[in-house]
């Protein structure tokens, strides 16, 4: 690369930095915007940034954050519009030996597809003989490599001229998938049969060509294949994947069920490896494109998260997944902007019980010393949360957080809503629950002998619908505000105890004197286990301050100081300061 594009390690690996972590445009859905990855091109041009990562690559930490930085400016129209100027470098990029280059190479070629007219794209994949090496990412590279390779194989078949090379009229085609998975080891056929698959999802169109190529062949001859066990297990829960019915939704709720139990612990993890884990949450995730209307099955999917990421390996791997899977935990705990009254009401449970999720997976359940995860997992972790708030009316973390404790006049309506009818539901789902059941175990309910689980999951909706008579009768009077709506609020305390332990989410809690005046007051709750956790949520924050010199020494959080110290002071259930007693002089009676 000439020396006119060279740049200096260190500035360069401090900008990138700075640009690959800079927060996303609120105005552009979320996006780092075109501007944005002009304005830095103008600083850095496209080749010194190449030849920097080719010849500087050893400099610590200069590849990460130019891999970073690259994919957010790909990522943009304006990066992708760049892409077909830069093939060469794409090619060397999917040959590389980083795993992070060559994942980034993948990247590129889906921007390409997605953001380029679709004529010149197919063009210029085929003039490149881009299909074959990501092929070779898919069976070679690492598991961020291969899932990477396959969304980009995924956005060809999208186009009828892309559907030609990705399934090729002759069988005779190197590239045929048939062909590439009778040459692959173990892992590699794995990951063909699990590309099959998601073509086989993509549209009825190329279901039709996966089919008439007879590539679905492929897994029923694996199934019968007794030589390797291992790749019969997978094989089965790829043809799973693509299986539909009340009955499979059944079996895969309880099994992510019995998967977040399982995995709920730490001392778990010292008997399952993290590949394994990884497998399991793959499949939770991939389940979350099929759910549709199915709320039950996504219920059970979010709860499984949830419980996993109580652990800290749990929550370290949800964060740590490409794409995290713990977003989908994130989005619905502040999704009820997204749903009308009537929708809000069926879902408002599902969301209360997101916010206790995700309370765990920030560590609130968790000892202080295990409550902040992996640099990785926590910086995917505040990616996260901004992205979602980016995408509300409420634009920042404060704002969504403080939306919860005020409780937005949206919840109060839902809260109101489901007053009359969440009784009648819980029934149901107690009945469809042992209908379900008497399914699954036999023809007659007197046959059935109950798994200990079976009876936990029974004496749970007996409980909720107890619950339900409560809650409605408590909807019902006229003694303020609703007890769900305090419920919420008692979660967001939760919430705000985990998620304080992080320096960004403390700047958020501490720049925003609402937040402070809420969980400072002691005339707000009137329940012991709301004051309990109005407390808690208190000491979290002050610990958490008082541990920095800096915030500490700024007078302007004097005041701010001063009141959480004093609702400390006072005890979860002093609401009224002490005063001392005072002598009463009165005249004496006479009689």
């Amino acid at each position: 690369m000439d020396e006119e594009f060279s740049s200096d390690p260190s500035q360069l690996l401090e900008a990138a930095s700075d640009f690959a972590y800079q927060p996303a445009d609120a105005m552009n859905s979320g996006a780092l915007s075109d501007t944005s990855a002009q304005e830095f091109l103008t600083r850095f041009p496209l080749p010194a940034i190449i030849s920097a990562l080719q010849t500087n690559a050893d400099y610590p930490g200069l590849e990460n954050a130019l891999v970073d930085c690259l994919e957010r400016i790909f990522r943009t129209k304006y990066g992708a519009s760049l892409i077909p100027h830069y093939m060469p470098f794409i090619l060397v990029g999917l040959g590389a030996n980083s795993q992070k280059v060559r994942r980034l190479a993948c990247v590129a070629i889906s921007c390409l597809l997605e953001n380029t007219d679709k004529r010149i794209a197919v063009q210029l994949v085929l003039q490149h003989g881009v299909y074959p090496l990501l092929l070779s990412c898919l069976i070679d590279g690492d598991e961020q490599v291969a899932t990477a390779s396959t969304d980009a194989i995924k956005n060809m078949v999208g186009y009828q001229e892309g559907m030609g090379i990705v399934i090729p009229a002759s069988v005779n085609e190197a590239t045929h998938l048939g062909n590439l998975a009778a040459k692959c080891s173990s892992l590699g056929r794995v990951r063909v049969l699990a590309l099959i698959v998601r073509l086989f999802s993509i549209s009825s169109s190329v279901a039709s060509e996966v089919s008439r190529s007879n590539l679905l062949s492929l897994l029923e001859a694996e199934v019968k294949n007794t030589n390797d066990t291992l790749v019969t297990l997978n094989v089965l829960e790829l043809l799973y994947e693509i299986t539909s019915g009340a009955a499979e939704s059944i079996l895969r709720s309880r099994a992510m069920m019995i998967a977040g139990r399982l995995l709920s612990k730490e001392n778990a993890f010292a008997f399952i490896d993290e590949s394994s884990v990884r497998t399991v949450l793959s499949a939770i995730d991939r389940r979350f494109e099929f759910m549709g209307q199915e709320a039950d099955e996504c219920e059970c999917a979010l709860e499984a998260l949830g419980q996993i990421g109580s652990s800290f390996q749990g929550a370290t791997i949800l964060l740590a997944t490409t794409p995290p899977t713990a977003r989908h935990v994130v989005d619905a705990a502040f999704d009820r902007q997204q749903h009308g009254k009537q929708l809000l009401a069926a879902v408002f449970p599902l969301l209360l019980g997101c916010l206790a999720l995700l309370g765990n997976i920030a560590g609130e359940t968790r000892i202080e010393n295990t409550m902040v995860l992996s640099s990785s997992a926590e910086e995917n972790l505040r990616s996260l949360t901004y992205d979602k708030a980016s995408r509300t009316s409420k634009l920042t973390p404060s704002g969504l957080l403080l939306s919860v404790l005020q409780q937005d006049s949206e919840i109060r309506i839902a809260v109101s809503y489901i007053g009359g009818n969440l009784s009648q539901l819980s029934v149901q789902a107690a009945v469809s629950f042992f209908c379900a059941l008497v399914l699954l175990k036999g023809h007659h309910a007197e046959d059935i002998s109950l798994h200990p689980f079976d009876v936990q999951f029974i004496c749970g909706f007996c409980v909720i619908h107890v619950l339900a008579i409560c809650v409605r009768s408590q909807l019902q009077s006229s003694l303020g505000m609703p007890f769900v709506a305090k419920l919420a609020e008692m979660l967001g305390y939760r919430l705000i105890s985990g998620l304080v332990a992080r320096p960004w989410c403390l700047t958020e809690i501490i720049s925003r004197q609402e937040i402070i005046d809420i969980v400072t007051n002691t005339y707000t709750e009137t329940t012991k286990i709301g004051m309990e956790a109005r407390h808690r949520c208190c000491e979290a924050i002050y610990s958490v301050f008082s541990s920095s010199t800096k915030l500490l020494s700024d007078p302007s959080f004097a005041d701010m100081a001063s009141k959480l110290q004093e609702a400390i002071r006072r005890g979860p259930y002093g609401a009224r300061k002490r005063t001392e007693a005072q002598p009463v002089v009165a005249t004496a009676d006479r009689f």
